[in-house]
C-alpha cells in the first residue's frame, strides 16, 4: 500500500557529500555507497510519511578528480560520471550531482562547456573570499563573470545559469545546489534539506481570526511561536528518524538545513508575507517580515542546524515571486535590502541579455560586500537572458524554473 504523505512538509533533498579519489577505477564504488546511504535514510524518512523529493551527491572541488588540463579530458571523465549515475540510479527519486567547488581561473573557464554538456548533473559553485586588505579576491570574480555570460550564450535561453552559483562566505555543507561544496572533510556527511512553505502558509491562515484581535507586536509574536512550533515539530521528527538509520561505516546524519526551500511545487513565499499582513512582496513590512522569518528557521530545535537555515527568495523558482516581478512589486536593489536581514542573495535574477560585465561585476561586489560586512552566507545566481531586455518576460522551459520579468542591473 502506498504511503500517504503529509502534504505541508517534503524533504527537498538528502544531499550526501564524497571525497571522489583521484583514481576513475574507484569513482563507481564511491558514488554507489554515497546513492545506497542517501536512499536508506529517505526509505526511512518515507515510511514516516513525509516525501523526499531527490538524492544528490557533492564531491570534493573536481579539479582534485576530474582532468583539467583541458576541455576534452574534462568532458569525458565527466561523461563516466554521468554514466555512473545513471547505472546506479535505478529507484524512483531524482537524481542530482554537484562537482564541487572550481578554485581557479582555469577551472571557471570549463563549466560553461561541462554546464551545457551535462546541466542537472554538472552543479557548480565558486567561492569568492576577501584578500589581505580586505578586498573581495577580484581574479575569481572576473572568471566568474565571464563563466555567467558564456553560460548565457552557450546553454538554450541562458538556462544553464540555474546550475552555476559564486558563493560569498559561504560554509562546506549546503544540501543545496548549486551552493554546495565542501572540501574533503565533510565525506562521510549527510544532510537534509525541507521544502516547507506549503506548512508557512497552513500556520498562518489558521491563525487570522486572531490576527484582527492583536496589535502590531502581539500579532508578529504570536505568528513567530506558531510557525517555529510548527517547524520544530516536523523537523525534529524527519531528523529522530534520518538518526535511527543504520548507515555503513564512516557515515552519519550531520544536519538539517531548515530553509523553507520553496519551489513551483508548492505555496509561494508571497503567500506567506500576504498572511504575516504585508500588503504584497516588495511592499513597506518587507524587510521586517523577512527579518521575523529568518529568526522562525533560525529557531528550530532538536536538529543541528547546517547550511543556510534561513529565508530563501528564488525569483524564478517560486510562481508568486514570479508574478510579483511582473507586476513590478521589486527590483533588485530590494532583493539586495532584504538579503540583510535574510540569508541567500540574488539568487535565480534574470537580468537583460546585453548586461555588460562590468555591471555584473559590480552588483556580485555590492552582494558579497554585504555577505562578509553583515557576516553572513549570500550568493549569486544571475540569469542574463539573451535578446531580453529589462521588463520582458522570460520564455524559460526547464521545468524547473517559472517565467518572470527580466530585472534591470542598478
Amino acid at each position: 500500500m502506498d504511503t500517504a504523505f503529509n502534504p505541508l512538509v517534503r524533504v527537498r533533498t538528502v544531499t550526501a557529500f564524497v571525497s571522489m579519489p583521484a583514481d576513475a577505477v574507484l569513482w563507481q564504488s564511491c558514488l554507489t555507497q554515497a546513492k545506497q546511504q542517501c536512499d536508506a535514510v529517505a526509505d526511512a524518512i518515507e515510511a514516516r510519511g513525509y516525501q523526499v523529493q531527490s538524492i544528490r551527491i557533492v564531491s570534493n572541488p573536481f579539479g582534485e578528480f576530474i582532468d583539467v588540463s583541458g576541455l576534452e579530458p574534462a568532458l569525458a571523465d565527466l561523461q563516466r560520471i554521468t554514466q555512473m549515475l545513471g547505472a546506479i540510479n535505478t529507484g524512483k527519486r531524482r537524481i542530482r550531482f554537484a562537482i564541487g567547488e572550481a578554485r581557479t581561473a582555469q577551472e571557471i573557464a570549463l563549466l560553461p562547456w561541462l554546464i551545457a554538456a551535462h546541466g542537472d548533473l554538472c552543479n557548480a559553485c565558486v567561492n569568492i573570499g576577501l584578500d589581505g586588505n580586505g578586498f573581495l579576491q577580484g581574479e575569481l570574480l572576473q572568471a566568474s563573470v565571464q563563466a555567467i555570460q558564456e553560460i548565457a550564450r552557450s546553454t538554450p535561453r541562458g538556462e544553464g545559469n540555474f546550475n552555476f552559483t559564486v558563493n560569498f562566505n559561504c560554509a562546506p555543507g549546503i544540501p543545496y545546489f548549486p551552493a554546495s561544496y565542501h572540501r574533503g572533510r565533510h565525506h562521510g556527511a549527510l544532510v537534509l534539506g525541507l521544502e516547507t512553505p506549503d506548512l508557512l502558509v497552513a500556520v498562518l491562515a489558521g491563525l487570522q481570526a486572531q490576527r484582527r484581535q492583536l496589535d502590531h507586536a502581539a500579532w508578529l509574536q504570536l505568528a513567530f511561536d506558531h510557525l517555529s512550533r510548527s517547524l520544530t515539530e516536523h523537523a525534529t521528527a524527519i531528523q529522530h528518524c534520518a538518526d535511527r538509520v543504520a548507515l555503513a561505516d564512516g557515515w552519519l546524519v550531520a544536519g538539517m538545513d531548515t530553509s523553507a526551500a520553496p519551489s513551483r511545487s508548492c505555496a509561494s513565499m508571497v503567500d506567506v508575507y500576504r498572511l504575516l499582513g504585508v500588503p504584497h512582496f516588495g511592499a513597506s513590512g518587507t524587510v521586517e517580515a523577512s527579518a521575523l522569518l529568518t529568526r522562525v528557521f533560525k529557531s528550530v530545535a532538536g536538529v543541528t542546524q547546517t547550511g543556510f537555515s534561513g529565508l530563501m527568495l528564488a525569483v524564478t523558482e517560486d510562481e508568486g515571486l514570479a508574478r510579483a516581478s511582473l507586476d513590478g512589486e521589486f527590483d533588485i536593489r530590494a532583493l539586495l535590502t532584504y538579503s540583510s536581514v535574510c540569508g541567500i542573495g540574488l539568487d535565480t535574477v534574470p537580468i537583460p541579455g546585453d548586461s555588460s560585465a562590468e555591471q555584473i561585476a559590480a552588483v556580485m561586489r555590492d552582494t558579497g560586500t554585504m555577505a562578509y560586512r553583515l557576516n553572513k552566507p549570500l550568493t549569486v545566481r544571475l540569469f542574463p537572458v539573451p535578446g531580453l531586455a529589462a521588463g520582458d518576460r522570460t520564455a524559460f522551459e526547464s521545468a524547473d524554473l517559472c517565467n518572470c520579468a527580466v530585472l534591470a542591473l542598478p
